[in-house]
């Protein structure tokens, strides 16, 4: 079997771009459409209801555009929403939730960061994985307000971000974490500062890798793997803002992808 349908991965904006990267690198045959939906970033500060209607609208425009497999390239919309888009759609739905297990079972200070929007971090999804993985663990959670907002922006490099992680990183230093898990997509853009300015030792663990194996898994147990060369696999971008950061972070201009304003 030979299937070129694209696969289609969305975000509340650019972020999940984080985890296409990884789908992009493990599966280069593969064409690839990423929705990102900026107008409406970030997603983690809104209901429960509006991040189901923002999933179901991204992924009913995916599907409209002959994708075979849908990647929810962002935590919230993951948390809260997957369950109801596996309900309501026949393809493939593929979501991204934070590596908590990971980072439980390798700590040997038996405390860990959890950076992550207030939507994943109060969603039952995450309290029952927490719930599993972490009984004997310190946990540090700690919500990253106005980390996307900075990075939608174009200044994920910033002073005013590096200000800004200083004070949301305090407390899990302060707790001597040894494991921090991203658990926002837009924030593996932000290793290099944190790195940084976490004390050595310190491991960040984002989700991005495991998505890529687990789509990978996922389109040959379906038979949907795209084997060959055939047609044209060149990535394409759609955002429902101006284009330029998307265009910025995922060096368009360079790599020759094409980057569109799309309704949606």
């Amino acid at each position: 079997m030979n299937d070129s349908r694209p696969i289609g991965i969305f975000d509340s904006g650019v972020g999940g771009t984080s985890i296409w990267k990884e789908i992009h690198h493990l599966l280069p045959l593969e064409k690839t459409i990423y929705l990102s939906d900026s107008r409406n970033a970030p997603y983690g500060i809104k209901t429960q209801e509006k991040i189901i209607q923002l999933s179901i609208k991204n992924t009913e425009k995916l599907l409209e555009m002959n994708c075979k497999l849908i990647v929810v390239a962002c935590n919230t919309a993951t948390t809260n929403a997957i369950k109801v888009l596996r309900s309501a759609y026949k393809t493939p739905i593929i979501g991204i939730e934070p590596a908590i297990k990971p980072a439980a079972l390798r700590s040997t200070n038996k405390a860990i960061g959890i950076l992550a929007t207030r939507g994943t971090l109060t969603s039952q999804l995450f309290a029952q994985t927490s719930e599993l993985y972490t009984r004997d663990i310190n946990v540090i959670e700690v919500e990253g307000n106005g980390l996307v907002e900075l990075i939608e922006s174009g200044k994920k490099e910033s002073e005013e971000t590096k200000n800004l992680l200083r004070v949301l990183l305090a407390p899990m230093i302060q707790a001597k974490i040894d494991y921090l898990v991203l658990g926002c997509s837009h924030y593996p853009y932000l290793i290099p500062l944190l790195k940084n300015l976490l004390p050595e030792g310190v491991q960040i663990i984002d989700s991005g890798e495991a998505v890529a194996r687990q789509t990978k898994a996922i389109l040959s147990n379906s038979s949907l793997l795209n084997n060959t060369v055939k047609g044209n696999n060149i990535p394409e971008f759609y955002t429902n803002i101006d284009p330029q950061v998307l265009s910025d972070i995922i060096l368009a201009k360079e790599k020759g992808y094409k980057v569109a304003e799309m309704n949606f």
